[in-house]
């Protein structure tokens, strides 16, 4: 078979294959999980029910399919935004107010059920692994250059980052995005030097986790939220 023929036929797959994607996505986001049928995406999709059926054995299968297009292009918007930026600083912070965004929209576009299906994906472990790995490499980065505090490692303010960002998913309006995002870089920049000793030496205690004080209180911190299924990490 010529080459050019076997161009066009992939060419063609890739095209119902995206369009069954798209329409599924659409489908579910207008009308929900349980109310989207294979009879239904064939329709809207322009194809018949039996080639739908070569593509995809069933609608969760579709789903996973677009999920796992979306968690790719999420990690190429995130590794695009850390190279345009200019120094450590701008660029991760470039990329934690891109990840807070993607969070903030996805949320909007999924409904319970569908969240719980995405969460399911092995696609979703994966995906905060990398995404973990990107913030963590910029962090190191930071505290070479001074950008980053270099009291707490930057595994575990990656983590930091990560869990406090995700909860922007559940914020009213981007400017709150956008505070909650400079409350998170403020927590992982440099540490301003504390005028009262006793109050530098509580913090450096509670920093070891050795503050027995019984009357110490750890300072509040960000919520801790669960990643939905996107991450994304999600899409």
């Amino acid at each position: 078979m010529p080459k050019l023929w076997n161009e066009t036929i992939d060419a063609h797959r890739a095209a119902v294959r995206t369009a069954v994607l798209d329409t599924t996505a659409a489908l579910v986001a207008e009308h929900g999980l349980t109310s989207v049928t294979m009879s239904r995406i064939a329709k809207e999709s322009g194809i018949g029910r039996a080639t739908l059926y070569k593509y995809f054995p069933d609608v969760e299968s579709i789903l996973l399919a677009w999920h796992e297009r979306q968690i790719a292009e999420h990690l190429e918007h995130l590794t695009e935004v850390r190279d345009e930026a200019d120094g450590t600083g701008e660029r991760l912070e470039a990329v934690l107010g891109a990840f807070a965004l993607i969070s903030y929209y996805s949320r909007r576009h999924h409904d319970n059920e569908l969240a719980t299906l995405l969460h399911r994906d092995q696609q979703v472990t994966q995906a905060q692994q990398r995404l973990h790995a990107l913030i963590q490499e910029l962090l190191t980065e930071g505290t070479e250059a001074g950008d980053v505090r270099d009291d707490i490692d930057p595994d575990e303010l990656a983590s930091y980052c990560l869990h406090a960002l995700t909860a922007a998913g559940d914020l009213p309006s981007k400017a709150a995005v956008h505070r909650l995002v400079a409350v998170t870089l403020t927590g992982v920049r440099p540490a301003a030097r504390l005028p009262d000793s006793d109050a530098a030496a509580g913090r450096s205690r509670y920093l070891s986790g050795n503050d027995d004080s019984s009357s110490a209180h750890p300072p509040r911190g960000p919520r801790r939220h669960t990643a939905h299924g996107h991450h994304p990490t999600d899409s």
